[in-house]
Order: structure tokens, then sequence, then C-alpha cells
């Protein structure tokens, strides 16, 4: 990572000294005779996109540009840190990166550094690719409470995005509440759970570590509202919270009643989870205490019907922190032949420290100039050509909404590339244009705003980095 006192070509940070010299004048030369596309996002949907325009098109060159003053995004930021796996898609992108058709630009933010407009003014074509950088509310009293975090930030605080990591989560309590039944759900309750030693050992931050070696957490209730057939979350996250070390996994044989007849007509995916579910319900106690054995350190309840109506606060407490959260209990019943969901009348009430808020991201409108969807928090598009606005386009989840994993990102970005490299080939994206890069940072330069660049790191270098910048 470097300040930009010079400018920016194929990725390299070039020093204003050196602007003189002939092999930088030819530099030049190159920059402005080649169309240059710009990309607003660098996680997985920006690189993706990248990815299939740069192969699409030999000639293309290719910017991205990002709020953050390094890349990758969620890839880094949001995937659990004892998931590596996950992550060495960042190899792949780093190689991009370096390929001398690709730059990165950190350190700007769309809409408040930088007008779209002025990006569609510079470059050939724009990308949104910006996901999504903000959270679903429950919208019921207590909320604001201490005590209660988003899902989002708390996992921006174990892996060090610089905005929440000083998050501070309050982990003096033996009982977190997770609300949600999604991936980032049992991430989190896995974060919770897992013995500080073994996740010393991944890449979380040492910050986190510290804080983790001192929880008292040692119950954790991962709850939604809906039933065992409507989770979100996939078998593997599944399999790692029934694999946890001294943890005990507490699900209720009554969610599953009736279930066995079904079985049979369940798609493949949602037949082995259910059974997995099954499998553990009925081996597991269901006792209404909710007891530990001596033999268990930990415990982790999945507890469906619940519907959260309100926080609860500490009257003992003088910052008036979470007790616990009251939830309405549903059923599923058949109205008018359709199944719906409706409360029981009963409710439930959890006592706990530490609430996480884990019901689902969404996208922010950052810039007026773009047609924006409130209702779904999307952009309005088609197929990733944004509505009314020639050589507007967009990728990832500000395109599609906050669903599905990396495969899903990857033919999503493919298909905005097609659609773009269609236009290209068709004439409807103006290629003349030159010097694109160098207008954005003069704009950039003049405004007081420093922007970074990709400086060749590899993989280590780069982890060091992200570390050193948390």
């Amino acid at each position: 990572m470097l300040r930009i006192t010079g400018r920016l070509f194929s990725g390299k940070f070039i020093c204003r000294a050196c602007l003189q010299k002939q092999h930088v004048q030819k530099l030049l030369s190159t920059d402005s005779s080649t169309p240059r596309m710009c990309i607003i996002g660098s996680g997985p949907a920006g690189f993706y996109t990248a990815q299939a325009l740069l192969k699409g098109d030999k000639s293309l060159h290719i910017d991205i540009f990002d709020r953050l003053p390094v890349p990758f995004g969620l890839v880094r930021y949001g995937v659990a840190p004892d998931h590596p796996e996950v992550k060495n898609v960042i190899n792949q992108f780093t190689a991009l990166a370096e390929g001398g058709r690709c730059s990165f630009i950190g350190g700007v933010s769309i809409g408040s550094d930088v007008q779209v407009k002025e990006l569609l003014d510079a470059y050939s074509a724009v990308v949104l690719s910006y996901g999504a950088a903000s959270d679903k509310l429950l919208n019921i009293p207590g909320e604001d409470l201490p005590g209660l975090y988003s899902a989002r930030k708390f996992v921006g605080w174990y892996n060090g995005l610089p905005e929440d990591v000083e998050l501070n989560p309050m982990l003096d309590t033996d009982t977190a509440v997770v609300i949600g039944h999604g991936n980032v759900a049992l991430d989190v309750a896995r974060i919770l759970l897992t013995p500080a030693d073994v996740l010393s050992k991944t890449d979380i931050t040492s910050n986190a570590v510290r804080a983790l070696k001192q929880s008292k957490v040692r119950r954790v209730h991962v709850v939604g509202r809906r039933g065992p057939l409507n989770i979100h979350f996939s078998i593997k996250e599944l399999r790692e919270m029934l694999k946890l070390p001294d943890c005990r996994p507490i699900l209720h044989p009554a969610d599953f009643e009736g279930f066995d007849a079904m079985i049979p007509d369940l798609p493949r995916p949602k037949k082995r989870i259910t059974e997995l579910m099954m499998k553990t319900a009925r081996g597991a106690t269901s006792s209404p205490e909710r007891e530990r054995p001596e033999s268990s350190l930990r415990e982790w309840h999945l507890d469906f019907f619940h519907n959260p109506i309100e926080i609860l606060s500490s009257s003992s407490s003088s910052n008036g922190r979470v007790s616990g959260v009251k939830f309405e209990i549903n059923q599923i019943k058949d109205i008018d032949g359709k199944e719906s969901l409706v409360p029981t009348g009963e409710t439930d009430v959890i006592p706990c420290g530490l609430v996480l808020r884990s019901i689902g991201y969404k996208s922010v409108h950052v810039d007026d100039f773009i047609p924006f969807d409130h209702e779904q928090s999307i952009i309005k598009n088609e197929q990733g050509r944004v509505a009314g606005i020639q050589g507007l386009y967009c990728s990832g989840w500000v395109k599609r909404g906050p669903r599905g994993a990396l495969l899903s990102t990857l033919s999503d970005s493919v298909e905005t590339a097609k659609c773009m490299l269609d236009d290209l080939s068709s004439g409807r994206i103006d290629t003349t244009k030159t010097n694109c890069q160098e207008k954005i940072l003069s704009i950039l330069s003049k405004r007081g705003e420093t922007a970074h660049s990709f400086y060749s790191l590899n993989s280590s270098e780069m982890t060091q980095s992200l570390h050193r910048i948390a």
C-alpha cells in the first residue's frame, strides 16, 4: 500500500520525478490509446467482473476503485478466519492485479470523494460492484441497547476491518443469542464457542484472540422465526458446529415432528441437512432446563419458530445493557391452501448478555445519480445494465441482493461482463475516451483526497499489510 504522490500505471506506482523519462512517456501513450473501464468495489464481484472483461477483450484495461485502502472486500473481511480455503481466491485476484491490465485504486469513496457521473465522463464504462455495506434491522424495542451488535460488525471486528476494530464486544456473559439462521449466524456462533488457542492458529486478528481468551460465553442460542425447512445455512456450516470441541448441540425433537414422511420428497441438499438436524435432535437432550452436563464446557442451541419482539435491558445494570430477548412463538398453519407462519400467542424469554443480529445485509444508495430500488435495496438494472444510463453497469450484491456464495457471484459477474462485451462490440460503449485514470486522480488531488495502489504484494505480504492497517 502506497500513497499516491505520482500516477498509477498497470497497478504499479510511478513517482513524479520519473514522469520525464522516456519509458514513462511510452506508458502514457499506451494508456491513452487503450480502452479503459472502471469498477467500483474490489470484492469478489468486482474482481470476477474484471476477470471476465479482460478475458473477453484483450485490449481492455480495468481500474478497480474501493473505499478501503486495500482490496478483496468480503473475501478478506467477511470470510471466517477458520475458512482459509475460501480465501484462496485472493491468490487468483492478486495475479489479476499484477497482470498488467488491472489497476487497484484504494481509499476512494464513491458518492463523496468522487461522483459516479464524473467516472462516467472519464471512462468508457463504469461497473458498480460495491456490495452491501449496511444491515437489515429488527425494528423492535431495545435494538439500540449496549450489548447488541450486528453480525456484520462483529465479523469485521475479528477480521480486522479498520472501521470495526474498536468494537469491543461485551463478552463478559455466559449466554449469547444470535438472531438469524444463515451462514453468517453460524460463523459468529462458532467463533464465540471455539477455544481461543484453536482460533489463534488462524488469521483472526490478535486483538480478537485476546478478547476471546477472556470471553465468558459458554452458551449460544442461534434463533430463527421460521422452521427447519427454512434455514439458510449450509450443511458444511452445520457439520462444523457439530464438531466443535467440548461443545454440545441442542436441537429439540418436537421441532421435527412429522418430518419422516416429508423427507423422501425433499430436494437432495435440503434432505441431507434436514436428516442431519433430525439425527442431532433425537440424540440430544430436550429438557426445559437446558442444563449442560459437566463433561461439556460449552453448548449451542438451534431454536426455531421464535420471532424477536423486544430486546430486554437489565434494571440492575447502570448502563442498561442487554439482559435477554423476548420472542413470540410462531407456528405453521395451512391458510387457503398455503403454508403461513402465524403467532401462537405464546412468548419465550432467553436471558443473555450479548445479542448478535444476523438477519441480512443491504446495499446503500451512494449517489443520487444511480437509479435505486429502495424497497429491494438494489440498483435498478436489467442483467447488469443500469436502467436508463448508457455505459453504467452493476454486478454482485448491489445488483441482485445479498445472497449466494462465491459461485453465484462468479456467474452473476460473468453475466454483467457479457452484456458489457456485447455493448462494446455493437458500439454502444464509447472507446474514444483517453487519460481516464489521470482525470480521476486529478479530481481527487484537487479535493485533497489520498488514494492507494496495489503494489505487487504476494498473499503473505498482503495479509501482513492488512493486519498492520487493522
